[in-house]
């Protein structure tokens, strides 16, 4: 996220450290810094920190944390007020998993033009573009306190019994939106919209992106502004399947508190009326899913324990203190109650975390690990060593494939690939799919008509628990038994077979010649296959990558070599045409040294 140093200092009376400092203080206690731009910080916010850390608010009181200087002004602890004007407005949310708040204000007569110039300066800062004093209000105060907001035209959505109406639904399948950048979308119903429910129709993608149904114009005199939460996961697969990330879906699929919504909108209001005029008729605030707040009940006994350090009972009170903790004390135990915006600290092992970074890890001494408790039980490890060996010792090549299969006994929960949602209850199929790829390689590493041999080791899963299993690709007379044997020495392979492999395919080529005539009889010669081999790699230059002879007769007074060319480049996709031509230089180079290309 990029931060203006400017903008945090007006969270502070006492003046900031230059750049430099404060990006020491937040990398030594926080979070990297990926650039210094002047008076502009690009700040690597961790995603279990993004909650209340996309936003300079959030920034700011990372920093009066670790350099212990006092917020002057925090917007998340004023008072919100709670008494809203009922409003011909309503909001209807289907399911509250997926919205678990929606705010919605009607505000007319409000005057749309350009932004006063400080809201131009700050959202320049850091790199955003003004668009008219609405939208740029929306920004500001996403950017300040880190609420995504929107704002639709409000005259632009139908009027029904003297009440707009706003929804909060799934797409139906087929169901079309284009967005205010123009781009035209047809939705499936896995995507929550925003919909003038009055007329049926999509107005913004939820957490999302707006839509031009109801886009602000020059024209535009009543407004509704949205300040919602929605699911992080419905969000983030929306913008993912839609290929349209955007502030606002990087921030909800980050999961802030649904709290956040009523400052979003106490602020929006508030800047809205002050430099676009206008008056808030009335708020409405559906908020079916309130989320509950837990204390933590830790000891100073288990920070100091999992930190491996000896901090007093007082500085672990100073660092709540510095957090704005909630936090209550008897003895060396404290009941800590986070503030909501705070959705990372649940239990004690967060609340020990806080307390090691903003008091400084290099605070922590360094200690030697404990001596090895007896000497560990290598039996098991050298005797699958011994069987490995034996198989490699017979030509077999070792391969290692995935633990998950299409079917098994045991089922995940959250697959990694939802093709393979089980656990393998043999290594047969994995195998299998191995040894048809390493067929389609092998012109890169075996001698024609040879075939890849493999096994592997690994542990399979069934019903009746996790046993370890050895398969091979062909049968083996004796196949070593998988036995403990405390007594052998594993081998050591010398890797002299070490070489980067290319990503674009190979071609292959076989060539056969007749040696030159003598006059005389011949028989098979190593030194003239030698030089055959010599006068082939001369003339094909550096895309032939490997020639393995594999066939030799006599043939009158003459010998016939065989050879098998695979040719491959690391830049590109070799085509046969240029192939081809490479081999017309091997047969004209064949033919000078006396040689007759079959």
């Amino acid at each position: 996220m990029k931060v203006s140093l400017k903008w945090l200092q007006t969270y502070f009376d006492a003046p900031l450290p230059p750049a430099e400092q404060i990006a020491d203080a937040l990398t030594f206690h926080a979070f990297e810094i990926e650039e210094i731009q002047g008076d502009m910080l690009d700040v690597k916010v961790l995603p279990n920190r993004a909650a209340d850390c996309l936003s300079h608010r959030g920034i700011a009181k990372e920093l009066s944390a670790i350099l212990d200087i006092p917020l002057t002004n925090d917007p998340l602890r004023r008072d919100v007020g709670t008494s809203y004007v009922p409003t011909s407005l309503t909001v209807e949310i289907e399911d509250p998993k997926k919205c678990s708040r929606y705010m919605g204000a009607l505000v007319k007569r409000v005057r749309i033009g350009p932004s006063p110039a400080w809201l131009k300066k700050a959202l320049e800062s850091v790199g955003q573009r003004s668009i008219n004093n609405i939208v740029d209000a929306t920004n500001y105060v996403m950017l300040n306190i880190g609420q995504p907001l929107h704002a639709f035209d409000a005259r632009r959505l139908k009027l029904e019994a003297g009440c707009l109406k706003i929804g909060v639904r799934n797409a139906k399948q087929g169901e079309q939106i284009t967005t205010l950048s123009g781009e035209a979308f047809a939705l499936n119903p896995s995507t929550l919209l925003i919909t003038d429910e009055n007329a049926g129709a999509p107005i913004a993608l939820a957490g999302v992106k707006g839509g031009n149904v109801a886009e602000l114009t020059a024209e535009t005199t009543d407004l509704v502004v949205e300040s919602a939460n929605f699911n992080g996961t419905s969000v983030r697969k929306t913008a993912q399947t839609l290929k349209l990330p955007t502030d606002a879906s990087q921030r909800f699929q980050n999961r802030p508190s649904p709290e956040l919504c009523a400052y979003g909108m106490r602020d929006v209001l508030a800047l809205i009326t002050d430099i676009a005029g206008g008056e808030v008729v009335g708020v409405v605030d559906e908020y079916p899913a309130r989320p509950e707040t837990k204390p933590v009940l830790v000891t100073l006994a288990r920070i100091n324990g999992l930190l491996g350090s000896s901090f007093s009972r007082d500085e672990v009170l100073g660092v709540c203190t510095r957090l704005g903790l909630e936090t209550k004390s008897e003895g060396d135990s404290f009941t800590i109650t986070p503030p909501f915006e705070r959705t990372d600290l649940t239990i004690p092992e967060d609340f020990a975390e806080e307390v090691g970074r903003i008091l400084g890890y290099d605070r922590i001494p360094a200690a030697e690990l404990p001596p090895t408790l007896g000497t560990p039980d290598q039996s098991r490890y050298r005797g699958i060593e011994r069987m490995k060996d034996q198989l490699v010792e017979q030509g077999f090549t070792e391969v290692s494939t995935q633990s998950f299969a299409k079917k098994g006994d045991i089922l995940l929960a959250n697959p990694l690939d939802k093709t393979k949602p089980a656990l393998r209850t043999s290594l047969e199929q994995n195998l299998q799919e191995a040894f048809a790829r390493a067929k389609q390689y092998a012109p890169l590493v075996l001698a024609p008509n040879q075939k890849p041999k493999l096994f592997e080791v690994g542990t399979v899963f069934q019903k009746d628990g996790e046993k370890l299993e050895v398969k091979t690709s062909e049968p083996v007379s004796d196949l070593p038994e998988i036995r403990d044997d405390a007594n052998y020495v594993p081998k050591r392979y010398e890797l002299g077979a070490y070489k980067p492999f290319s990503v674009y395919p190979f071609i292959v080529r076989d060539i056969s010649a007749f040696s030159p005539e003598t006059g005389e009889m011949q028989s098979y010669d190593p030194t003239q296959e030698s030089e055959f081999e010599k006068l082939i790699q001369e003339s094909a230059g550096p895309l032939l990558i490997r020639i393995v002879h594999f066939d030799a007769f006599q043939k009158g007074k003459r010998i016939s070599y065989t050879s098998r060319l695979t040719f491959q480049s690391m830049e590109r996709t070799l085509t046969d045409g240029e192939v081809n031509g490479i081999m017309e230089k091997v047969s004209a180079m064949l033919h000078t040294a006396g040689y007759e290309v079959r």
